[in-house]
């Protein structure tokens, strides 16, 4: 929430069309398949719920959006989450990429499966990393 509230800050200032995009992850679900974690009926149950949260998430991006008078896209994709972004940004032809929700990692491994190191490692354009940051949403707010 914190890399939307400032993309749309951003997208004010600089008079940008904004872009929210949401990747329901549905590789990783397979893989869990795969792996005996998840049984299929698991797997869709779950799809279902992350596909209701990828509506929930999209529509608070356009009310908060629209409070500040940004015109902002929503976009709600399914697929491998650095494969799908990648694309999308390549489509958009877009000047800059945000990313938040950069977690501590603990080990090379999970940098190697972070899907948001892979997404800064294969960006097609500049990419901006948003920490969380109370001065973010103060600044939002005003």
């Amino acid at each position: 929430m914190t890399a939307l509230m400032y993309a749309i800050k951003l997208a004010k200032e600089h008079q940008a069309q904004a872009t929210a995009v949401y990747v329901v992850n549905t590789k990783a679900l397979s893989d869990l398949v795969k792996s005996g974690i998840f049984v299929a009926v698991e797997r869709d149950e779950y799809q279902r719920d992350l596909y209701e949260d990828a509506d929930r998430y999209l529509r608070h991006a356009q009310h908060l959006a629209d409070e500040k008078g940004v015109e902002i896209d929503t976009v709600k994709l399914e697929g491998s989450v650095h494969v799908v972004v990648k694309e999308l940004v390549k489509s958009l032809g877009a000047d800059l990429l945000i990313l938040g929700g950069v977690s501590d990692i603990r080990s090379r491994r999970d940098e190697l499966a972070s899907e948001t190191d892979r997404m800064m490692r294969t960006a097609p354009c500049p990419v901006l990393v948003v920490r969380e940051d109370d001065d973010i949403w103060d600044e939002f707010e005003r």
